[in-house]
């Protein structure tokens, strides 16, 4: 090929890179085997590089939805994609997601170096170079000097930080967060959220985060999705326009602030919609 036609081909293939969403949910819907619809048909593109969250009350079908992006939950009608593909031609594509649940879900029995290298020793990465990736994590999260301690030796916070360095140790493009830090005190919370910015920025991460606080939403999003119940549906998509870096400057901000109220507002209009429909639903 000819050194002008490759050249044109590499800006095509970057065109087409930053065109594809990261996941792509089209009518995609679930319904139980007992029945229950948790979620109704949903539309949803993550583009590359953002950092989406997803925010409503209980029942409402975030952890459903976030569920089937990480293909742990099958959709029962609609489609998923992941950068274009089924979630098995995500490998073929080079690309990789990670999951940080509720819980750390550590094993209590090893060490912190074990625990984060237990991804890269599933996959059978040699020794030497996962134990170096282990070392990398555990600097990001700042808990470098801690690979011998057991995690009952560590606060609530710190096996959080062990979770995401778990998550981060496989270099993922996609990282998948279900409420996080919803068990952690507020400073905890507001310290590890502002750690979570650094990582996303540095490592230049697409990231689906659910969470039930709205300042965190504010804080962390560029976009956020509202949620209803009863069905589980997305009732408003708000655009967090703020400007980068956020600080706890921001926290302090006017802007901060009207922005919490816009999404406070959206939930509580969720919250009546689906409690008008539970009251028009049939017994």
């Amino acid at each position: 090929m000819a050194p002008l036609a490759l050249s044109r081909k590499v800006e095509n293939d970057m065109a087409l890179a930053q065109e594809t969403p990261v996941i792509d949910v089209r009518a995609a819907e679930k319904t139980f085997p007992n029945g229950f619809r948790g979620l109704e048909p949903v539309d949803l593109r993550v583009e590359p590089g953002e950092f989406l969250t997803l925010i409503g009350p209980s029942g409402c079908g975030k952890s459903t939805l976030l569920g089937m992006m990480t293909n742990l939950l099958k959709p029962s009608a609609g489609e998923m994609r992941w950068w274009g593909g089924s979630f098995d031609q995500t490998g073929t594509a080079g690309k990789s997601l990670s999951i940080v649940f509720q819980d750390a879900t550590l094993m209590p029995w090893a060490t912190i170096q074990a625990n984060v290298r237990l991804p890269l020793d599933l996959a059978k990465t040699p020794r030497k170079e996962a134990d170096e990736r282990v070392r990398q994590a555990l600097e990001k999260v700042g808990l470098a000097g801690f690979e011998d301690r057991l995690p009952r030796q560590l606060s609530g916070g710190m096996r959080m930080r062990v979770s995401i360095a778990r998550s981060l140790v496989t270099e993922p493009n996609l990282l998948l967060m279900d409420e996080p830090f919803g068990a952690l005190d507020e400073f905890t919370r507001n310290k590890l959220d502002s750690d979570l910015l650094d990582l996303w920025r540095e490592k230049g991460l697409s990231i689906v985060f659910v969470t039930h606080s709205i300042y965190e939403a504010v804080f962390l999003s560029t976009r956020v999705v509202v949620m209803a119940a009863r069905p589980g549906r997305i009732s408003k998509v708000i655009d967090i326009d703020a400007p980068w870096p956020r600080d706890e400057a921001f926290r302090g901000s006017p802007r901060f602030a009207a922005l919490c109220a816009e999404l406070s507002k959206e939930l509580r209009e969720a919250s009546e919609k689906s409690g008008t429909m539970a009251q028009g639903a049939k017994p």
